[in-house]
């Protein structure tokens, strides 16, 4: 009877929810074959953090506009309009390959534009996720959508490695292709978004609409600190995405098939924490909840990527640093869901967006900068037996592991600072 009554209430979601992640594994799947592709190519830590820099800048850019235009927007149309702009552009890839004419700087202008569309199609989709979910199940919808973001993460790079190796890039946008196309008809014709219970914003300059959103931030301290307490961890973990190729596909005991492997443990991890997500019970504080899984994360994964010279380390450190995640992400979206109205929730989670955001694409430049430029060439110089070399090795790849001891300190000391200035706030759930 429970299953029965869960069902019926969620139906529409769930529909939605397993759909739209079928399609978010098929354009995993695309950016892994595309970060093989380039970095196989180049040998650049630099030139593949830049495929992930031009997909987020126009995000970080417009998304305090795009949350004030979301809120006048049809969530509908918002949603589908920009998903086929997105497929649009994988075609454009797939074009390009099969006239031998890609070249780096086309896949950076086509990650802007799919950023762009992801920019404007984010906000329509937080709210639609919450038009139709009952206030009950946010935290059991947060786990599902955890859960279907590992299982991604464990099967991203297995499918998209084993499309790639036999029949090449073109094959694994096949079938990116192929679930887009699913996920979009079933969104145009099987589900019906509810309206907001009050539109507001229509008669307002979208500076103004985003404005409203800054203020109600203001006014809201403790979401405020939680949002640039992400800001600082995206920081730390973007530059970590972007040295973990640089250091496992230089390794000599490294390569495709172990970054493949390290990536999956991620995703099992991540899978792991999504399904006791959302059988535990709520916490009776969130906010101590999200700075325990942080500092959890934080002060294992990085350290055992740096010192651990084997794909087991690597592994178990995949495994310590994410099965925290759901959990922290499913107390901060039982949070957000709850402090912030339905009709603001366009602009502030846009506004989010912009100030949790904008230091992802400077860790990922931060990143592949410093692998290229500084650490690398800092280790090529060290004598074989010195003190470092002993630590982190002497050949190509030391340098990003020296990297990963340099930002593991760094997520310790980011997690006890905000843990000390949000330790006053004792967030429960409504009764």
């Amino acid at each position: 009877m429970k299953f029965k009554k869960i069902n019926k209430n969620l139906r529409s979601y769930l529909i939605l929810w397993s759909t739209q992640s079928l399609s978010a594994l098929g354009s995993g799947m695309t950016g892994y074959a595309l970060v093989l592709w380039l970095y196989l190519d180049s040998g650049s830590a630099l030139q593949t953090a830049l495929l992930s820099i031009c997909s987020y800048a126009p995000y970080v850019l417009m998304s305090i506009f795009a949350g004030a235009l979301s809120d006048r927007w049809d969530k509908k149309k918002t949603m589908l309009i920009c998903d086929l702009f997105a497929a649009l552009s994988t075609v454009l890839v797939l074009i390009l390959i099969k006239t031998d004419s890609l070249v780096p700087w086309h896949l950076y202008l086509i990650n802007a534009v799919s950023g762009l569309m992801n920019t404007v199609q984010q906000p329509a989709s937080e709210v639609a996720s919450t038009l139709l979910i009952p206030k009950e199940y946010y935290q059991k919808t947060s786990g599902l959508r955890s859960f279907s973001q590992s299982l991604n993460s464990i099967l991203t790079p297995v499918i998209a490695t084993v499309l790639f190796t036999f029949g090449g890039i073109e094959t694994v946008i096949a079938v990116d292709l192929s679930t887009f196309l699913l996920a979009f008809v079933v969104l145009w014709l099987f589900i019906k978004i509810p309206k907001t219970a009050k539109e507001e914003g229509k008669g307002q300059s979208v500076l103004s609409a985003a404005r409203d959103g800054l203020v109600w931030l203001k006014n809201k301290p403790l979401i405020l600190r939680l949002i640039m307490f992400l800001a600082a961890i995206n920081l730390v973990a973007s530059i970590y995405d972007a040295v973990m190729p640089a250091m496992l596909l230089s390794k000599s005991n490294g390569g495709e098939g172990v970054l493949g492997l390290v990536n999956t443990f991620v995703g099992i991890a991540s899978l792991l924490g999504s399904i006791v997500c959302t059988v535990l019970p709520a916490p009776k504080n969130r906010v101590r909840a999200i700075c325990v899984a942080l500092f959890i994360s934080m002060s294992t994964e990085n350290f055992l990527l740096a010192f651990g010279n084997h794909p087991a380390f690597w592994c178990v450190g995949a495994v310590m640093g994410w099965i925290v995640i759901p959990y922290m992400n499913a107390n901060m979206d039982v949070i957000f869901r709850n402090e912030i109205p339905p009709e603001m929730q366009g602009r502030v989670f846009s506004c989010r967006n912009t100030l949790q955001f904008f230091s992802i694409p400077v860790g990922f430049f931060l990143g592949g900068f410093l692998v290229d430029n500084v650490f690398e060439p800092f280790m090529s110089v060290q004598e074989q037996g010195s003190v470092l070399t002993d630590i982190f090795g002497s050949e190509k790849g030391s340098g990003a592991a020296f990297l990963f001891a340099v930002i593991g300190v760094a997520g310790v000391v980011v997690c006890a600072v905000f843990s000390f200035l949000l330790r006053k706030y004792k967030w429960r759930d409504p009764e």
